[in-house]
């Protein structure tokens, strides 16, 4: 599905869902109301705080508010931390409409719910789930920068992948990446046909995360190997992994690569969970040569169609260890 598709069926669900009707149902809310005494029914709640809850700048709210307090249903009290400051509290005329509207909403959801199967039900709860998540990945990314690995780069990369193998124990000695010989320069492996390396900046310019494409070594030239991939805590949990995973994927395709490989260890359960959801799957034993012996997890996914489970039929040598760190 291409952009232009989604933000079609996005307005096409906005207009379906009354977001521009004058009121919600048979009540005398407009769709604005309606969400802002929603708000309110779990706590009381400042102007600045429900406009950031419905995204929406502050005078946003400011009107809608002052119609509902005229109509006795939400009212202003003092802030419990900040005496300067008021925030809404709804009434209990405001929880009485709030609760009709609740009622006559659940009544025509479960109508349009009763329409599809009860797996019909999960693929739409999983596709709107999804969607939300991306919607507010997309927000946490704002100032994130990914782009090509550069000389420059080198020092600050070496030190991050330090960083975070000691924050999980993986430790050199114990024959995980970061003893590799070139950890320092990295930047001149990565040049040339089938190699990649791209780094992630964070808004204010510091490289946060990393990881690379190359030929997998001692194995057929149709697989590559996923590289290298580490985050600082402060990039986690902002979808950034998916996206440089994606990124990473999308050349490996363009370069002709049929199969990625990996190899990660169980210490990284987040990273092996998205491995698992961008397609890779688990592999008895390790492919091509690492150089590494460390990491017990190989994983391969294939790029010339759906993800498969069934290994392909690929030698395998040496001993294996990814050097994979947990986005």
């Amino acid at each position: 599905m291409d952009a232009r598709t989604l933000r079609s069926l996005s307005r096409d669900l906005v207009r379906e869902l009354g977001m521009f009707a004058p009121q919600c149902c048979a009540t005398p809310l407009t769709p604005v109301e309606a969400h802002l005494l929603i708000e309110l029914e779990s706590a009381d709640l400042t102007n600045n705080q429900l406009a950031e809850r419905l995204r929406v700048d502050k005078s946003n709210t400011s009107r809608p508010l002052s119609r509902l307090q005229e109509r006795g249903l939400v009212d202003r009290v003092p802030h419990q931390q900040d005496g300067r400051s008021q925030q809404l509290r709804l009434t209990e005329q405001g929880r009485a409409l709030l609760q009709q509207l609740h009622q006559q909403l659940d009544d025509r959801t479960a109508a349009m719910l009763a329409l599809f199967s009860d797996d019909e039900q999960q693929q739409l709860r999983t596709g709107i789930e999804r969607y939300l998540q991306g919607l507010r990945w997309l927000q946490q990314q704002d100032g994130y920068q990914l782009r090509e690995l550069q000389a420059g780069d080198q020092a600050a990369l070496a030190a991050l992948i330090r960083t975070v193998s000691a924050e999980h124990g993986l430790t050199a000695d114990r024959g995980y990446g970061v003893a590799d010989p070139q950890l320092d320069t990295l930047f001149p492996l990565y040049q040339g046909p089938g190699r990649r390396f791209w780094v992630l900046l964070d808004p204010q310019g510091s490289l946060v995360g990393g990881a690379g494409i190359a030929p997998l070594q001692d194995a057929n030239e149709s697989i590559c190997e996923l590289q290298k991939m580490y985050f600082l805590p402060q990039a986690r949990g902002r979808g950034l992994g998916r996206r440089l995973l994606r990124a990473a994927l999308d050349f490996a395709r363009e370069q002709g690569y049929q199969h990625c490989y990996l190899e990660t260890t169980a210490v990284l359960a987040r990273a092996t969970r998205l491995y698992q959801q961008m397609g890779f799957r688990p592999l008895t034993a390790p492919l091509g040569n690492t150089g590494h012996c460390a990491c017990e997890i190989r994983m391969l996914c294939d790029l010339s169609g759906p993800a498969q489970h069934a290994e392909p039929a690929l030698a395998a040598t040496g001993c294996g260890c990814g050097s994979a760190a947990q986005p």
